[in-house]
C-alpha cells in the first residue's frame, strides 16, 4: 500500500469520492442539457446540478468559454481538496501538471497561429498554477510577442525541453498538435518520477499504466503520421508498463507502415480495441484513442470495488475530468447551434 497516506485520510478520501460519484449527472441530465436553445438557458439548467457553486460566479453574457472555464476551475478546486486529504500521494500531486500543461498546449497552440494575448487570455484559468505557485510560468508564456519568446520563457523550467522540441518539430511538420504530444510527455515525465518515489497499491498502478500505454502508443503512431524520426519518437517514450513492453515499443517504431505498428498491439493485452475497419491513418489512430478512453474507464469504474486506497480518489477525478470535458463539449456544442443528438454522440460515454 502506499505507506505516504495515513488511513483517516483514505477513508475520509474514499467517502468523498463515493460521493462526487454518485452526484455525476444522468445520460438523461446530460440530454437535458444538450437541449438548451442557447448559452443562457444552458447555465440556468445547469444550475439546477451539483454545479451551481461551480458557475455562480459568471457573468453576463455567457459563453461557452466562460462556462469551460469555470466548470474546470471547479474541478482544479476538487482535485486540490482531494491532494490535501490524501497528503503525502505524490501520484495525485502528479496528475495536477495535467492541468499547467493543458494551458501551455493552449498558449503555444495560439502563438503558432499568431493569436495575441486578447484572444488567448479568455480560453485560460490559472487556478491550478495559482494553488501551486506557478502562475508566473504560464503568464510570461501568454504575454510573450510571439512564439520564440514563449518557448525562451519556458526555458529552465520543466517544461523546457519539450517545449524547444515541440517548436522545433512545429516548425518543420506545421502541425500544432505536435504541441500536444510533447507537452503530454512532460507530465508522463512527472507522472513516471511519482510512480518511482511512491510505493504504489497495485490499484493505482492498473489506473496510471492504462494512461501511459495510451500516451506511448499514441505518441509512437502519431510520431509515424508525422515522420518525425525513430530516435525522436524514442525520446518521446518516458517509461513502459508490462502491458506494452519497451520492445513492443520498439517493435512498433520499426515498422514501415502505421498500419503494420499497429498490428503489433494484437500481441498485448489491448488486442481488442484495435481498429479493423479503419479508413485512413488518422481514422485509426482516432478509434485506438476512443478504444483507450473506453478501456481506462472499466479500469476506473472497477476501481469503486476496492476500499480505503488512493486510486478511489484518483478514479473519482478522472470521472470527474470526464464530465467537465462532457459539459464543455454540450456548451460548445449549445452556442454553436448543434442538434441535441449530435452533441450527445460527441460525449464520453460513462455507462
Amino acid at each position: 500500500m502506499s505507506s505516504k497516506v495515513s488511513m483517516p485520510s483514505k477513508i475520509f478520501g474514499t467517502v468523498l469520492s463515493h460521493g462526487l460519484r454518485g452526484r455525476m449527472l444522468t445520460k438523461g441530465e446530460l440530454q437535458t442539457l444538450a437541449e438548451s436553445r442557447d448559452i443562457e438557458e444552458l447555465v440556468t439548467r445547469t444550475k439546477n446540478t451539483v454545479y451551481l457553486d461551480a458557475l455562480a460566479k459568471l457573468t453576463k453574457p455567457y459563453t461557452a468559454e466562460k462556462v469551460e472555464g469555470a466548470l474546470r476551475e471547479y474541478l482544479v478546486n476538487m482535485h486540490a481538496k482531494m491532494v490535501t486529504i490524501a497528503g503525502g500521494s505524490t501520484i495525485l500531486d502528479a496528475y495536477f501538471v495535467k492541468y499547467i500543461t493543458r494551458n501551455l498546449k493552449l498558449v503555444l497552440k495560439g502563438k503558432a497561429l499568431g493569436k495575441t494575448y486578447e484572444e488567448l487570455l479568455p480560453k485560460i484559468n490559472l487556478r491550478a498554477e495559482e494553488l501551486v505557485g506557478r502562475r508566473d510560468l504560464v503568464i510570461k508564456a501568454l504575454v510573450a510577442k510571439d512564439l520564440d519568446e514563449a518557448v525562451a520563457s519556458l526555458a529552465g523550467s520543466e517544461f523546457g525541453e519539450d517545449v524547444a522540441k515541440a517548436v522545433a518539430a512545429y516548425k518543420e511538420k506545421r502541425d500544432v498538435r505536435l504541441f500536444d504530444t510533447y507537452l503530454d510527455h512532460a507530465f508522463y515525465h512527472a507522472l513516471d518520477r511519482a510512480l518511482v518515489t511512491d510505493a504504489q497499491s497495485q490499484d493505482v498502478k492498473k489506473l496510471v499504466s492504462t494512461d501511459i500505454d495510451s500516451y506511448n502508443v499514441l505518441a509512437v503512431l502519431r510520431g509515424k503520421f508525422w515522420g518525425l524520426s525513430q530516435q525522436d519518437i524514442t525520446d518521446l517514450i518516458v517509461t513502459t508498463t508490462p502491458k506494452v513492453t519497451r520492445e513492443s515499443i520498439h517493435k512498433m517504431i520499426n515498422t514501415e507502415k502505421l498500419s503494420e505498428a499497429i498490428g503489433e498491439l494484437n500481441n498485448t493485452v489491448y488486442r481488442d480495441i484495435v481498429p479493423q475497419n479503419a479508413s485512413n491513418d488518422i481514422d485509426a489512430i482516432m478509434q485506438l484513442e476512443a478504444g483507450f478512453e473506453s478501456v481506462a474507464h472499466k479500469r476506473v469504474v472497477s476501481s469503486f470495488r476496492a476500499v480505503f486506497t488512493v486510486a478511489i480518489m484518483l478514479s473519482a477525478l478522472k470521472l470527474m475530468m470526464i464530465e467537465v470535458k462532457n459539459l464543455a463539449a454540450i456548451a460548445a456544442g449549445v452556442e454553436q447551434n448543434v442538434p441535441a443528438e449530435t452533441i450527445m454522440s460527441r460525449l464520453v460515454r460513462l455507462e
